[in-house]
């Protein structure tokens, strides 16, 4: 927990004025049995009525001062813990945002919801604990034991006796709970996982009638997590009740000898009664302390998450520059708002494999350039890495092996930022976000005009459907466009990619659910939109890249065959194969 100390600094006042606050209000509450015994001892004992009033009021007046203490901790704390959760939520989000998609594939989806929201909230939770309650608790103590002392340095042997065997039992307890806590956050994250891949494929669980084999699958995974819970619960259980009947047997031994002590006139009735109320703080303190440091060993395993998260280094490493360098580009235009010129794209001997299988490889000394203004169009069958070759051009993934350049420069010489900025991709699943669809089509570009936003969506065949929609463009989307169907999907998608006006335009697979005739009427519009701009074209169907300046052919990671559409289908076996497969599929359904 030490290393995430930074997240406090810039709140350091507020958070040394919450201890030093619960500080004076303990100091109020430890002075509170003295003044009673005062009142008991010269008081009623005495039959001083004067000094029992002025006692009283005494008492009342640091009973207020406490009040202003707790008070101006409690709020201290709040405001301190709330901004330390706040900033470390958002560092976290940042971090993971910076992630390739091999570290993302590292790190489950549920894992990362879990530690962005269950462990920050636990370590926002310890804060406030070791700044309120925690410094309550050790002040209250310490004092205690002081104040038992200056009664009675007798009868505070019996805290001697005590207080070791209470820290012992803590420190079996901590080490006991530590490994179960880890176990209990590991299978958060798993009933996280399911919940998340079953909430977002709740309609094929539905298609298929799987609703049973996912509760079972479910209830796994939650059956699993109550009982790493109930472990711990169970590792627990037995600190309170431990603690309590150490607590009464000090009270009575305090009873015992303070009694014979009282008989024989050595200590006044008032005195006695102050020391059992110091030795009763102390011990619940101590029982107090126990579940905060139970909570301590929680939150040191979200800890620990948290921090395999931030100190994550992102393996997209960028190019160094200095400060005049990075002044300079700062005073340049964005990229993102210069017109689509092309640019040229070169493959050198590109091989990539997935850390998880590092004897498959998905792509094999592919090689290929692609001239500005050329359109290239990529076939293959499933899996024979098309989508992985286009994900490594704004580098989603690294290439393993070989260069891939730019406009002759070797885009990992190239901030991740500026090479991302020019190249406008719609991937192969349309991934929409929650708000309306004209906010859907400006994620690309939030400063295009209104003109802009209607000519990428009339470019995408999108315009009409979208003005057929009650609202327009200002139509809300549920989560990932779930009231879209997929063809709208993919032709805002197209529409967002297109509004930039990169340079590069990769389409991977991104008309698999749009009819022929709405995807000729696309490509046309591309021709005049996207005019001068490099296409790259990944496609199922012959006849999305039949006027493609080249065709790539994929087999199983390697180019197999290349050319124009005659070269191919005079050529390359895999090629006829292809076309006449579709082009029998395509005249049945003509017919």
């Amino acid at each position: 927990m030490w290393k995430l100390r930074s997240f406090v600094k810039p709140y350091w006042l507020i958070t040394l004025l919450a201890p030093l606050l619960m500080v004076m209000e303990v100091c109020m509450d430890l002075s509170q049995p003295r003044l009673m015994a005062a009142i008991v001892n010269h008081g009623v004992a005495e039959g001083n009525l004067a000094l029992v009033w002025s006692t009283g009021l005494h008492m009342l007046g640091v009973a207020l001062v406490g009040l202003v203490g707790g008070v101006g901790c409690t709020f201290f704390t709040v405001k301190a813990a709330q901004s330390f959760g706040a900033d470390l939520r958002l560092s976290v989000f940042e971090k993971v945002q910076s992630f390739s998609f091999r570290q993302l594939d590292t790190f489950s989806t549920g894992s990362l919801i879990t530690r962005l929201t269950g462990d920050v909230m636990q370590m926002l939770n310890i804060l406030q604990i070791l700044l309120r309650q925690f410094t309550r608790e050790a002040s209250l103590l310490i004092g205690s034991i002081i104040m038992a002392i200056v009664i009675s340095p007798r009868l505070s042997l019996i805290l001697l006796a005590v207080v070791p065997i209470q820290f012992v039992i803590l420190y079996l307890l901590m080490k006991r709970s530590t490994p179960l806590f880890r176990m209990m956050q590991a299978r958060l994250d798993r009933v996280n996982t399911v919940m998340q891949e079953s909430t977002t494929g709740i309609r094929v669980i539905k298609a298929f009638v799987r609703a049973a084999f996912e509760r079972t699958r479910f209830g796994k995974a939650n059956t699993a997590l109550l009982d790493a819970s109930l472990s711990s619960a169970r590792a627990l259980a037995t600190s309170g009740p431990l603690m309590t009947l150490i607590l009464n047997m000090s009270i009575v031994a305090v009873l015992w000898f303070g009694g014979g002590q009282i008989w024989s006139g050595s200590m006044a009735i008032g005195d006695l009664a102050a020391f059992i109320i110091y030795i009763t703080q102390v011990l619940y303190s101590l029982v107090s302390i126990s579940n905060t440091l139970m909570n301590i060993s929680r939150a040191q395993v979200s800890a620990e998450r948290i921090c395999e998260v931030l100190h994550t280094e992102p393996d997209m490493n960028e190019p160094v520059q200095d400060h005049d360098q990075q002044d300079e580009q700062r005073e340049q235009p964005s990229t993102r708002t210069l017109p689509a010129t092309g640019c040229e794209l070169e493959f050198e001997h590109v091989s990539f494999v997935y850390e998880s299988a590092p004897d498959q490889p998905v792509l094999e000394d592919v090689s290929f350039k692609v001239l500005p203004g050329q359109t290239i169009g990529i076939l293959g069958a499933t899996g024979s890495g098309k989508s992985t070759l286009v994900s490594l051009i704004p580098r989603l993934y690294d290439a393993t092996k070989g260069q891939i350049r730019l406009n002759g420069v070797d885009i990992k010489e190239m901030p991740v930022e500026q090479l991302r900025s020019q190249i406008g991709i719609v991937l192969q699943q349309s991934i929409l976000f929650s708000g309306t669809i004209r906010d859907n089509i400006l994620f690309g570009k939030p400063e295009a005009s209104e003109a802009e936003i209607e000519a990428a969506a009339r470019a995408a065949e999108a315009d009409s459907f979208i003005r057929r929609l009650p609202e327009g463009y200002e139509a809300k989307l549920g989560q990932r466009g779930v009231n879209l169907s997929g063809g709208q999907k993919q032709r805002i998608a197209i529409a967002r990619a297109l509004l930039m006006r990169s340079p590069l335009l990769v389409l991977d697979d991104s008309t698999s659910a749009i009819d022929l005739g709405t995807e000729k009427r696309i490509q046309r519009s591309l021709q005049d939109l996207m005019a001068g701009s490099t296409r790259i074209i990944i496609a199922q169907r012959v006849s999305s890249v039949l006027h493609a300046d080249q065709i790539l052919v994929l087999d199983e990671g390697r180019i197999s065959a290349r050319g124009t559409h005659k070269e191919l289908l005079a050529t390359s076996a895999i090629y006829q194969d292809i076309y006449r497969s579709q082009q029998g599929k395509e005249t049945a359904l003509h017919g």
